[in-house]
């Protein structure tokens, strides 16, 4: 037999323990003197003084002792809920301290029992803390803390003394909302000095609210370092490592600090403070000069500025040869000025290696950028410029441009090769992303802060955000979406997923369209009468559910209504994130009962402890909880038809020691007086009119629970001829005789113990009459005797008014019960049209005397030897066996493969009874079946594994291991346009290209929810290499490495053999030959500028009969591998092209239009996009006799002999547009570029490298974006 836990806390003999399970601060340990502030007694009056006075002044004797803390709570009640302003300042509270509190002050009783005010002692807020005394990052409102205004923090601190951590926090504006700033930046603050090497102190360290002023910002840095500091003072933000307290002036450089200006109305965000900035602050000496020069104007020193000026995208880009004058010295002499065509760079580090600095708790977002910026077609977009075309600023659906603008930025200094190191990757080669993290909180306000969010949270808000900024649709149309209207599959579909493509993209298309939104297909199909609806809906990224569902298992104890079934211990095995609606609807299918008559509840010290309907979610239910479902002969409370018909009053039973005879008149009851375990009663409206009809209904359900049963009701021996059921005697545990009253004397009856079969729930008894009278010559042995009724001595039914919920409301267990409530009631009882003495938020309290409670039930110290609240059989019900012989199995299978999360996507299922769906055909709302398909995939695949649940106080994660493909990811069977168009003999665009994927990034997550780590792995396109990216810190890695149980986001580029991005890829390119062209009109005016001025310093030499006529030729492009390369027979045996058949590259009329038709072979030889892929051969004049070459024309130049030979050189000189990663816009002539350049392969991810071998003119522009 298995047994209920012992309700041994709540006997009325039991007393508090030092078991009590108690978390308890250090003040509150310490001495009561100072744990606790007590309230001042007072003084004895004057002698002098008006008695009456002092008397008023003495506290009112009759008020009971619990209305000062309840008048506490609900003042502090009140005062919380008043709404936040921007300035004020509240408070944090731990909410573990809060509801020990509220214990305390409302008069709730919880499973620890009662709490007085004594044992409360200052607010502690140590839970809340980190090792290093800031506030946990996942901290969570309503689980782990609370806030509370200044006017409550202010009273707690009066009441119960001065805490230790005290967390007050400003309430800031955040997208013109209030909100409380939880996590302001915290700072390092270091003082100036003119010691060269000062080594004494640490920095200190504060929080600042980022709507302080930058005058309370400097204020603060100072008082943080000399308290009490009257000034003058300044401070400086400067780009060093906090080490010491001490700065040395000489350390201030111009490259590494930033004099903050002093304003009353710039806030500190205005100044772009961010967590773990260092700031170095400047006291004036007392001869009234500052240690730094005072010709140092405010914000001079290393201002950064915004990587778009006012000259333009390009215009930025180009080389700034000015030097930025020098603050502590004399300006250094200008640099010679080079063309930055003629300029030699040598890359200081590989491209795309940097990491992002950690500006508290922004590893999220940090991981998250840097697979999106390794994105290589959005990489080259940004790049190249595109972006600042296709700005939309009045989107009010956008973000006026600003979140593309400061991505771009981004993508700009992430691609940058100027500074770090090439030998080793550390946070030297670092960039914070201030501005993006100002522009992204600045309209998403969840993100403000530095807690720690969810990184595909992040992604998503990110890619909308810019397709929003970037959407060239600058009003949108008002689009109808279509129907499914059946008919022939095949084609009907085909048709409605493309009028649903060409409706969304009437009113969205950008770059974020063109590479990462596909298509899925969404049917329904209704249980009842079979209607299929279909519709289509555009993704952005595919959330795949993990196959794993973390099992939520729990022993029910099951109350059947039938008395001769007996209750049960009911194992179960179920979704940890099911609810209690399917924990009924479970145990209704096993015990063969209606799910809506079961109700199931929490009991805990006698009492129902918690409600447990449709709301409450299982994986909130602690092991140890005694979750008992009672089944009932009408529909239960927690059903939502219940309220449809008139039903019987179901109401909670709960017994208690009946009062003591000094407090019968007091009708407050204590914990201690309840004992056993409640249970449910329904009562029809019949048996409610009268106390007999309730006494006998409560009677009835008693007898489940004690041995006794047989003894709550009178018997009368039976009537000649009358025989009726058969009634067992329920044994006590040791022979007695019991006697029974009937009308015709009395029968006396033994009880014979019967040793009952292994497994009964119950032992029972063989009744066997003996002397059995003889009734009108009719032998009574062969008859049953008669149940007359309940005896109405055993209990006294005391009644409780106003219970909300079963009475497992927290406050209901403060409530009096009262007995005044049948005295009014029963003074109905003389109309006949009265009403039921009952309403259905009434409870009953079944009272009993010591000696009626031991005889049924037995005593704690004996352990209720005669009540069977302990005796529950266990039943295993064979779905369950099976289940855990197929858990068993599954146990030893292989891993979880992506492709099981994709079936695991595709798989039907069932809605809910809270998603139901309308039937157009039947008129109303079915549980239809619902599935979703693949239609059509994207460029750029981000896959969401769902590895995170979250309730109301349970935060869990799935760590279960998904094996994933770096390379061959093909959906090409699961992609259902494909299908459909294959099954109907139709073909696509591209459907003879596979749909293959290849990964390029993830982001992982290490620890639970709320807290923990992102890191992320990404392959750089350029280098081909594999980084991992851990915020600042960047270190090579291998692809398999990112094969890993922490995988979270992964990121899947398409393989093609042409090219990705659709439109966008065509404005990419334009732009790329717009720059070019540009390129070689300068390269090509800055030749005849250098060509003339030789001329004029050099002699004409007659021109040799026999020299070619160079003037009469174009250099020829050389192309290698390219299937653009020209047939040999179409030139001549120099090599060189006509004259009439060469463009001049500063006749912009000379360049064939995307517009129009694709050149003709011979023309797209001179392209000038294939010119600027290639080296020029230009003429070697050593080739003449005299090693000379004389010009024919004013246009050539002879060979300068104190030239340098390096730009001579036919070897060295040569044109390059090879992508550079640091977004240079402008091709060079450098000293390392190839004399073979690379030719872009099929295939190859996503660079952009040579025009060439992309310009398939026929293409451009037709890819949709989307690999069907």
């Amino acid at each position: 037999m298995n047994s209920l836990p012992s309700p041994s806390s709540s006997s009325d003999n039991s007393t508090p323990t030092n078991s009590r399970k108690r978390q308890r601060s250090q003040s509150m340990q310490s001495d009561a003197s100072s744990s606790s502030t007590k309230r001042p007694q007072p003084q004895p009056p004057a002698v002098d003084e008006d008695i009456d006075a002092y008397m008023a002044t003495q506290p009112d004797q009759d008020t009971p002792m619990f209305a000062v803390p309840l008048d506490r709570f609900k003042t502090v009640q009140s005062l919380k809920q008043q709404p936040m302003q921007p300035g004020q300042t509240w408070y944090l509270v731990a909410a573990e301290w809060l509801k020990r509190w509220t214990r305390a002050t409302s008069g709730e009783i919880d499973k620890e029992g009662p709490l007085s005010e004594d044992e409360l002692g200052p607010v502690d807020n140590a839970s809340l803390l980190d090792s290093l005394g800031n506030l946990n990052a996942d901290a969570v409102e309503g689980i782990d803390m609370d806030y509370v205004p200044e006017d409550v923090w202010k009273r707690f601190v009066e009441w119960y003394g001065p805490p230790t951590h005290v967390l007050q926090r400003k309430v800031i504006l955040r997208a013109a909302h209030p909100v409380l700033e939880l996590y302001p930046p915290r700072v390092c603050a270091m003082q100036l000095t003119t010691v060269p090497n000062p080594q004494s102190g640490d920095p200190a360290h504060l929080s600042v609210s980022a709507a302080a002023s930058t005058k309370d910002l400097v204020s603060q840095l100072a008082q943080a370092l000399v308290p009490d500091a009257a000034g003058p003072y300044r401070a400086w933000r400067v780009n060093v490592e906090a080490r010491a307290r001490f700065f040395p002036v000489a350390s201030l450089t111009p490259s590494d600090g930033r004099l903050i200006i002093e304003s009353d109305t710039r806030t500190a965000e205005e100044e772009g403070v961010m967590e773990n900035d260092v700031f170095v602050v400047e006291f004036q000496k007392k001869s009234g000069k500052w240690l730094v020069s005072d010709d140092v104007e405010p914000g001079e020193v290393q201002e950064e500025k915004p990587l778009f000026g006012d000259a333009g995208f390009f215009e930025s880009k180009k080389f700034d040869n000015r030097n930025t004058p020098s603050r502590y010295g004399p300006e250094e002499p200008p640099k010679k000025s080079f063309s930055p065509s003629l300029a030699r760079t040598t890359p200081s580090r590989e491209p795309g290696t940097v990491g992002l600095g950690n500006m508290g708790n922004t590893c999220f977002m940090n991981s998250a950028l840097q697979c999106l910026v390794h994105t290589p077609e959005l990489m080259e977009y940004f790049l190249s410029g595109v972006f600042t075309e296709e700005l939309n600023p009045d989107n009010p659906l956008g973000m006026h441009g600003a979140i593309a603008q400061a991505f771009a930025v981004l993508v700009e200094r992430l691609w940058s090769t100027d500074g770090g190191s090439t030998s080793s990757y550390t946070s030297s080669s670092s960039y914070t992303p201030r501005d993006f993290k100002m522009q992204l909180q600045r309209f998403a306000p969840q993100f403000s802060g530095y807690q720690q969010h969810d990184s595909q949270e992040l992604v998503a808000f990110l890619l909308d955000g810019l397709h929003e900024d970037l959407n060239r649709v600058l009003k949108k149309p008002y689009v109808e979406k279509p129907d499914w209207e059946g008919g022939s599959v095949g084609q009907q579909l085909l048709d409605l997923a493309s009028r649903s493509w060409e409706g969304y993209m009437k009113r969205n298309d950008s770059v974020i369209v063109d590479l990462f939104q596909g298509q899925y297909m969404s049917t329904l199909v209704c249980p009842e009468c079979d209607k299929v609806s279909i519709t289509f809906d555009p993704f952005m990224y595919l959330t795949l559910p993990l196959p794993i569902s973390k099992k939520w298992t729990h022993d029910i104890y099951y109350v059947p209504w039938d008395l001769e079934k007996p209750h049960l211990k009911v194992p179960i095995e179920i979704n940890n994130s099911a609810s209690f609606r399917d924990v009924r609807a479970l145990l209704g299918r096993w015990m063969d009962a209606p799910p809506e008559n079961l109700l199931t509840m929490e009991v805990f010290s006698s009492k129902f402890w918690k409600y447990m309907d449709d709301h409450q979610i299982c994986s909130e239910v602690q092991p140890n909880d005694i979750i008992v479902c009672f089944e009932l002969p009408c529909l239960s409370p927690q059903s939502r038809r219940y309220l449809e018909q008139p039903l019987p009053f179901v109401l909670p039973v709960f017994l208690g020691n009946a009062p003591a005879p000094a407090r019968l008149n007091n009708s407050a009851r204590s914990a201690k007086d309840d004992f056993g375990y409640p249970f449910i009663v329904a009562i029809d409206y019949k048996q409610a009119k009268s106390l007999d009809g309730i006494y006998r209904a409560v009677a009835e359900r008693l007898q489940r629970w004690t041995r006794h049963a047989r003894d709550l009701f009178s018997w009368e021996a039976p009537t000649p001829g009358y025989d009726t059921p058969v009634v067992p005697l329920i044994h006590s545990g040791k022979d007695s005789i019991v006697e029974i009253t009937a009308q015709d004397g009395v029968m006396s009856v033994t009880e014979q113990q019967v040793i009952p079969d292994e497994g009964d729930i119950v032992d029972e008894t063989a009744a066997i009459f003996d002397d059995a009278p003889v009734v009108d010559g009719v032998n009574c042995r062969s008859s049953s005797p008669i149940k007359l009724g309940p005896k109405h001595d055993v209990f006294a039914i005391r009644l409780q008014m106003k219970l909300k919920e079963m009475g497992a409301t927290s406050s209901s267990h403060s409530l009096p019960s009262s007995d005044f409530g049948w005295t009014k009631r029963l003074s109905f009882l003389a109309d006949p049209t009265r009403p039921p003495l009952l309403h259905h938020d009434d409870g009953l309290i079944c009272e009993f005397d010591e000696n009626m409670k031991d005889y049924y039930f037995g005593s704690e110290a004996n352990k209720w030897e005669t009540a069977l609240w302990d005796k529950w059989p266990e039943f295993v019900h064979p779905e369950l066996e099976a289940a855990r012989l197929a858990e068993l199995g599954q146990s030893n299978r292989s891993v979880i493969t992506l492709q099981d999360c994709l079936d695991e996507f595709t798989k039907e299922e069932q809605l809910g009874e809270d998603d139901l769906w309308y039937c157009p055909r039947c008129k109303k709302h079915q549980q239809a079946t619902k599935s979703f398909d693949l239609w059509s995939t994207p460029d750029i695949l981000v896959v969401h594994l769902k590895r995170f649940s979250n309730s109301r106080v349970l935060r869990d994660k799935i760590d279960a291991f998904v094996d994933f493909p770096i390379e061959d990811l093909d959906l090409g069977d699961m992609v259902g346009e494909r299908k459909v168009r294959k099954n109907n003999g139709l073909e696509g665009e591209d459907d003879d290209e596979p749909l293959v994927y290849d990964l390029f990034g993830v982001d992982e997550h290490i620890g639970g929810l709320g807290g923990g780590h992102y890191r992320a792995y990404v392959l750089n396109h350029v280098t081909g290499k594999w980084y991992h990216f851990d915020d600042s810190f960047v270190t090579p890695a291998k692809a398999t490495e990112a094969v890993n149980p922490n995988a979270y986001l992964l990121f899947y580029r398409r393989r093609t053999a042409t090219h990705l991005g659709g439109k966008s890829y065509k404005k990419i390119l334009e732009a790329k030959m717009r720059r070019q062209i540009q390129q070689m009109r300068m390269e090509a005016e800055q030749a005849r500028e250098l060509n003339n001025s030789m001329t004029l310093d050099s002699h004409q030499l007659p021109t040799p009969p026999s020299e070619p006529e160079y003037t009469q030729r174009a250099p020829m492009v050389t192309v290698e591998s390219s299937p653009w390369q020209p047939d040999s027979s179409n030139l001549d045996e120099n090599n060189y092209a006509p004259l009439e058949d060469t463009i001049d590259p500063l006749n912009p009329d000379a360049f064939p239009s995307l517009e129009s038709d694709p050149p003709s072979f011979s023309e797209a030889q001179y392209d000038p996009v294939l010119m600027a892929s290639h080296r020029f051969n230009f003429p070697d004049p050593s080739e003449s006799s005299n090693g000379l070459s004389s010009p024919t024309s004013s246009n050539e130049a002879s060979r300068d002999p104190d030239s340098d030979d390096e730009v001579w050189s036919s070897d060295n000189m040569q044109f390059s547009s090879h992508h550079t990663p640091s977004g240079s816009n402008s091709p060079a002539y450098t000293e390392n570029s190839s004399p073979n350049p690379p030719i872009a392969k099929a295939g190859d991810a996503g660079q952009l490298e040579d025009i060439s071998d992309l310009l398939d003119l026929e293409t451009l522009g037709g890819d949709t974006g989307h690999g069907r």
